[in-house]
């Protein structure tokens, strides 16, 4: 990967890509740091909300200064979940999204609506839990009443994710790679830095803590070098194609095969069913901060209890196959090889060859599957043990998996821009 940014800086366009890359990114980093007048963060950075200190740590603390990008990608990332969901549920949807560049520009711009839509609803559940724990501050905008200053921060928040919407996409148009890939990394790759930093300034408190710190860096090390080597894992299976004779000329007659990846479904299945179990627990601590039931609700299946972790590896396999029968379909690739003359070896062509990848996509899912369950909780429990809980909540299962993933796709992205400007990579 080095060799290739190395290299990169080399080639005019390439180079120029990278550093319009890098400006979007410096200019989303400022406004994470950009302040919204009536939010008293302040309350905030003290830790009155669990839930909402995790998901500040997904947004690069931007939520924790109460700054004007404190939504971040989330709503576009969930409304994109959700448009996902609905074009394999919808069938008009389904056919949009086969119909080329023109269809997916509709759905892009149905997608665009439900980010607003839900950027408002979150906003609005956001300031009114600030509310009720007397996080705004009248002060800030001269005594304005409590209704305009909550007004005022809702609009701010929803115009700050749509702000980096755009970001985002501008970095796919103008850039390398993904832009709310990017945008997520640079965020988690933030909280993770600032926390090892305080880490690090305090050992002049405790120097005994400096050993802590070396085998969390150490198992750190470990656990990214396998994510990556899963990551990286694929099931390949054979499939040849018949000669075809169409005029004087003979077509087909090769042989290739279907990558199947191990971990195919990449961090989906994690934040589904996170969310499944958080979100009772964000409705409560926002309209019932001081009941009870939040306090039962924290102790018994909060983050760190045991039934979290069991219902967490439960929900991730199940997750894992329904995400993966809507997105991985073993008829349709089928007929694809059927109608282009393609077939797997010892395997009739039609249903026996759906029923046979089907087959083999099922137990790569399940091994897929229990990679996701132990990489959840295996890495989580470790790090309770040898680190605080800062540095545990900046490196979650889900946010080195997506740092992994957004590296390797990068890396991909730029190796394929450098083929592109260097021919002689295809004389090699």
């Amino acid at each position: 990967m080095f060799e290739n940014l190395r290299d990169a800086f080399k080639v005019k366009d390439v180079r120029k890509k990278i550093l319009w890359t890098l400006l979007i990114l410096l200019i989303y980093r400022v406004g994470c740091w950009l302040p919204i007048p009536g939010i008293a963060f302040d309350y905030f950075s003290e830790g009155a909300n669990d839930f909402l200190s995790l998901l500040s740590a997904i947004t690069g603390g931007a939520l924790a200064n109460g700054a004007f990008l404190a939504l971040g990608v989330i709503p576009y990332i969930s409304a994109s979940i959700i448009m996902q969901l609905l074009t394999f549920g919808i069938p008009a949807l389904e056919r949009l999204s086969k119909q080329g560049d023109a269809g997916r520009k509709k759905i892009a711009f149905y997608t665009r609506i439900v980010t607003l839509v839900l950027a408002l609803a979150q906003s609005i559940g956001i300031v009114y839990g600030f509310g009720v724990q007397n996080f705004l501050n009248a002060d800030a905008l001269g005594g304005a009443p409590l209704w305009l200053v909550g007004t005022i921060v809702v609009i701010l928040l929803c115009a700050g994710a749509m702000f980096t919407m755009w970001l985002g996409e501008k970095i796919t148009d103008l850039g390398i790679g993904n832009g709310l890939s990017l945008l997520v990394f640079i965020g988690i790759i933030s909280s993770a830095g600032t926390s090892l930093i305080q880490s690090f300034v305090g050992l002049a408190e405790n120097i005994e803590y400096l050993w802590d710190i070396l085998i969390f860096v150490a198992l750190l090390i470990i656990i990214f070098w396998l994510m990556t080597y899963v990551d990286l894992s694929v099931r390949k299976i054979p499939v040849n194609y018949a000669k075809q004779i169409k005029g004087r000329k003979m077509y087909g007659g090769q042989s290739t095969n279907i990558p199947i990846k191990v971990n195919s479904f990449g961090v989906m299945p994690i934040i589904f069913a996170m969310s499944f179990i958080m979100f009772p627990q964000y409705i409560i601590q926002i309209f019932w901060p001081n009941s009870s039931a939040n306090v039962w609700y924290s102790e018994w299946l909060g983050a760190g209890s045991p039934i979290y972790f069991v219902l967490s590896a439960i929900l991730i396999v199940f997750f894992s196959y329904f995400y993966g029968s809507m997105v991985f379909k073993p008829d349709e690739i089928s007929r694809q090889l059927q109608q282009n003359g393609g077939f797997i070896p010892g395997i009739r062509a039609g249903r026996p060859t759906a029923e046979y990848i089907k087959k083999i996509s099922n137990r790569i899912t399940f091994f897929g599957a229990m990679y996701l369950a132990l990489v959840f909780i295996i890495p989580t429990l470790i790090f309770t043990f040898v680190a605080t809980a800062g540095l545990v909540n900046a490196f979650t299962a889900t946010g080195m998996l997506i740092v992994v993933s957004v590296a390797l796709e990068f890396d991909k992205q730029l190796e394929g821009q450098l083929m592109m400007k260097n021919y002689k990579g295809f004389l090699k």
